[in-house]
């Protein structure tokens, strides 16, 4: 199983980077070790297997939707990287315990708090559950943010690299200050974490988040 993850890898790295052009200088932000939840926007598909691949050989898992599991290739290559499957739409506790897991076992765990795909690559506002995951872990958090995914297939048909970038953000923990967690509470933590993704994206990809000079840092702590 290992051998064949390491090849998976080195296949998905090569390939991916010989189909874009992938503006890589940030990814050396994210620490080599200890527990992260290390969250992103989602605009498509391909934008997991490139953070992934330029991880390596950090531990690393995801989270993704277990739909795909019905698909047998993403079955298989989701299997190797160990992806932790969720049911969107209902409180799915066999996720959130392999996920506490993960991050106790010291790896980073990608998440998209958006909790599904955008469509136009603008930011959508975020769930919760991401917030629920940070306090329950205590893990710290870093935003990656990235672009240019979106045109992946139109490009991969019109037979043109796609530019790729990725940009990363500080490291921060979330800090209730001893005040009751309400969900009004939770939902401003999801919007502060969402803010500083977005503070790292050109503006036409902030979406809901777009009011960065309204965005506030109440509960956020962050780690020098």
């Amino acid at each position: 199983m290992g051998l064949a993850k390491s090849f998976v890898n080195f296949v998905c790295r090569f390939s991916l980077e010989t189909l874009c052009r992938i503006d890589k200088r940030d990814i050396e932000k994210v620490p080599a070790n200890g527990p992260l939840i290390l969250y992103a926007n989602h605009t498509g598909s391909v934008e997991a297997p490139i953070i992934y691949s330029l991880l390596q050989p950090r531990p690393a898992v995801g989270i993704a939707k277990a739909e795909s599991w019905d698909n047998w290739f993403l079955r298989w290559i989701f299997t190797l990287w160990d992806v932790i499957p969720i049911r969107r739409g209902e409180t799915d506790m066999d996720a959130m315990r392999k996920s506490l897991g993960a991050l106790e076992r010291n790896n980073i765990l990608g998440i998209s708090p958006e909790g599904t795909r955008n469509k136009t690559g603008a930011l959508l506002r975020a769930k919760p559950g991401i917030v629920i995951l940070a306090m329950r872990s205590e893990a710290p958090l870093q935003p990656i943010a990235h672009w240019g995914g979106e045109n992946f297939i139109k490009n991969l048909k019109r037979l043109k690299r796609t530019d790729f970038y990725i940009r990363v953000g500080p490291i921060f923990r979330l800090d209730a200050h001893g005040e009751h967690v309400s969900k009004e509470v939770r939902q401003q933590m999801a919007d502060e974490i969402m803010y500083q993704l977005a503070k790292l994206l050109p503006p036409a990809y902030r979406g809901e988040y777009s009011d960065i000079e309204n965005a506030t840092e109440t509960y956020l702590r962050f780690v020098n």
